[in-house]
């Protein structure tokens, strides 16, 4: 029924209604049978008619605080999608800037988004609705590979580790675009932490010999080892790892945990080296730091009972032992800082599962040409049962 059938008079009776009895414009239009569409404009020409002073200041000043508001509420969703986006190189500026549009198309307006980044809107809907390229299908299934490599890692690895697992599968991809494809994930390998130092000389120490001198490759097993003293926090105490490792496969080959930090310690890792790894009496090297463990008269004799030879670095100076101390950084990076431990025993026994079933039996090593310990360990007996 069309609006200009009614009556001036009772046009302005159902307006009363409205602004006199406060009522509802809804339950007026459904009371008289009309369209609340309707009857909200005759009340808004009603008071614009016959609107005051006061009345077109209050306007005014409601229209200026419902523009500052969107105005804000633009800004905020701006600086909200532009901190979603990653900083790009000038070659590919434009086509990420459209990559970052079609993620986020209906989180925000087209339009918006479109101004926000300075691409057009017809350039955007040309951009979308053209068909994808070899290089973008390529690029997608790349990163359902690098993701899935990623997490199967435990989100260790980074994009040269990525590259090699890649390239096991047979698939080929660049370093630089395996590292753009992961800031375009968010995916990020586990960074280390600051250390605490657990290393504590000995006094009145005689002068021992280095014999790595910082050399820390080896062209057989058992021929090289070296160790460690690491701490783990729990919520029960301190738990306490020694390592040795061979530097020719770069394995852990013996290891011992305690809540103490005794020479016993480090002479249970010694014992489960010597289980594991074969040792040449009067030829195998021990490398460590002048921790009071290492230098003590008990560890030294249980060294001589092997025929393992003792070697030391300089004190205060890490890089003599930094094979060792890479280990510590890699152990607290990659599996400890990213735990919580109840209790020493849930500790141990994780530390335990990492170290043999992740670190020696599946993480590459880049020393090793991207291969794991117990892999290197496999291809040097080939090798040697060959010859």
């Amino acid at each position: 029924m069309s609006a200009a059938r009614y009556s001036e008079e009772f046009k302005a009776q159902v307006v009363r209604e409205v602004i006199e009895k406060e009522c509802t414009i809804s339950s007026v239009a459904s009371s008289y049978d009309l369209v609340p569409q309707t009857v909200g404009n005759w009340v808004a020409r009603h008071k614009k008619e016959h609107a005051t002073d006061q009345d077109r200041k209050e306007a005014f000043e409601s229209a200026e605080i419902a523009k500052l508001r969107a105005e804000v509420r633009e800004l905020r969703q701006e600086n909200e999608f532009l901190k979603k986006q990653l900083p790009s190189s000038p070659r590919n500026d434009r086509d990420r800037a459209l990559r970052a549009r079609g993620r986020e198309e209906g989180s925000y307006p087209i339009s918006s988004m479109c101004r926000w980044s300075r691409v057009s809107k017809s350039g955007y809907y040309s951009w979308r609705d053209r068909p994808q390229s070899q290089a973008a299908v390529r690029r997608e299934g790349l990163a359902i590979l690098i993701k899935d490599v990623f997490e199967h890692s435990d989100g260790t690895y980074g994009y040269r580790r990525i590259q090699v697992v890649l390239e096991r599968r047979g698939v080929r991809a660049d370093g630089s675009t395996i590292r753009s494809i992961m800031r375009d994930l968010g995916l990020q390998a586990a960074q280390p932490r600051a250390k605490v130092r657990t290393t504590v000389p000995a006094q009145d120490l005689d002068e021992r010999p280095d014999l790595l001198r910082r050399d820390f490759t080896a062209d057989e097993p058992g021929k090289k080892l070296c160790g460690d003293i690491t701490y783990v926090r729990t919520w029960t105490g301190f738990v306490y790892l020694a390592t040795v490792l061979d530097c020719c496969t770069k394995k852990v080959v013996g290891y011992a945990m305690a809540d103490h930090m005794h020479t016993s310690l480090v002479c249970q890792a010694i014992d489960m080296a010597v289980r594991r790894c074969p040792v040449e009496e009067g030829v195998t090297v021990f490398h460590s730091d002048r921790g009071s463990q290492y230098t003590s008269q008990r560890f030294l004799d249980h060294l001589k009972g092997y025929g393992i030879r003792p070697s030391v670095g300089r004190t205060g100076v890490c890089w003599d032992n930094a094979w060792a101390e890479s280990f510590n950084a890699t152990l607290k990076n990659e599996r400890v800082h990213r735990m919580v431990y109840p209790t020493k025993d849930k500790a141990v026994k994780d530390i335990a599962s990492w170290i043999e079933l992740r670190y020696n039996h599946v993480r590459l090593h880049s020393a090793l040409g991207y291969r794991a310990p117990n892999e290197a360990e496999r291809d040097f007996l080939d090798l040697t049962k060959a010859a």
